[in-house]
């Protein structure tokens, strides 16, 4: 029963969700139940993605991301993949529309963690989070159109500066990680040794401006999808408040998080604010 299997894989990836971010789990529990199983395919394919380049170490990560985009392509070509993960992002992308440009621009950035440690010029960076962040973004918004191609190219900008924000907010929260385990630096002009406040700043105000307007889109969205993403915002937004309260060398010495209790709290003040029709 090809359709048992189906439903197994879409499990998997909703699975895949739930153990890998409790906070972007949440949000899509927010999203209309219609539209919550391609957006769970679409985070079990790019959480692999990432882990292979970020956490398989002591194993050939080149081979391995090459291998996963290969069978990508196989399992998108003939239909179906035992790959769990695979089998449901490739009907994701089928029944959505998602360009392939959007896939190979994520796989690209992927690869060039392998590869590249220092990001030293704006441009470098504006690539690096494009490919990251804003396609998945894109990827996301193809969803919650239901392929409405003129609604998409309205929210397209906005879906893309939601991207950057939540990557650039991640970049931040992980800075120590990303510094002494990974040894990357995506900040151009920006390393542990030399963060302080001033630096800090300057990208929280970049943040923020994302941050302003992408809501202008959030707003905009689909009744399907609206709330999802705007508990997702309202978290990212309080991550982001706590890193910019958080004294540099603490960042630097700690991945900050926000908790459980204050999680549930703003997913309550989210229900209550949207139900006000405060979002619009």
């Amino acid at each position: 029963m090809k359709q048992l299997f189906d439903d197994v894989s879409f499990k998997c990836s909703k699975l895949v969700t739930k153990d890998y971010s409790t906070s972007f789990s949440l949000a899509v529990y927010m999203l209309s139940p219609s539209i919550r199983d391609a957006i769970y395919s679409i985070y079990g394919f790019v959480r692999f993605a990432d882990e292979i380049v970020d956490s398989f170490h002591g194993y050939d990560k080149e081979n391995l991301i090459n291998d996963f985009e290969t069978d990508y392509y196989k399992a998108y070509h003939s239909g179906i993949s035992l790959n769990p993960i695979l089998n449901s992002f490739q009907q994701t992308v089928k029944k959505y529309n998602i360009s392939d440009d959007l896939i190979q621009a994520f796989l690209k950035s992927m690869k060039m963690d392998l590869i590249k440690l220092d990001y030293n010029s704006k441009a470098e960076y504006e690539e690096y989070i494009y490919g990251s962040a804003d396609v998945v973004g894109l990827m996301c918004l193809k969803v919650f159109v239901r392929g409405n191609n003129q609604k998409y190219e309205q929210l397209k900008d906005e879906a893309m500066r939601l991207g950057s924000a939540f990557q650039k907010v991640n970049f931040l929260r992980d800075l120590r990680d990303d510094n002494l385990i990974l040894n990357r630096n995506y900040f151009p002009g920006v390393d542990l040794n030399s963060f302080d406040e001033n630096a800090k700043k300057i990208i929280i105000n970049e943040i923020n401006e994302d941050f302003k307007i992408a809501y202008q889109g959030i707003v905009k969205l689909p009744i399907e999808a609206k709330f999802g993403v705007y508990t997702a915002y309202v978290y990212y937004k309080k991550l982001l408040k706590k890193l910019e309260n958080t004294p540099c060398k603490e960042i630097g010495n700690t991945r900050i998080r926000v908790s459980n209790y204050t999680k549930a709290t703003l997913l309550a003040q989210s229900f209550v604010t949207y139900k006000l029709r405060l979002v619009e």
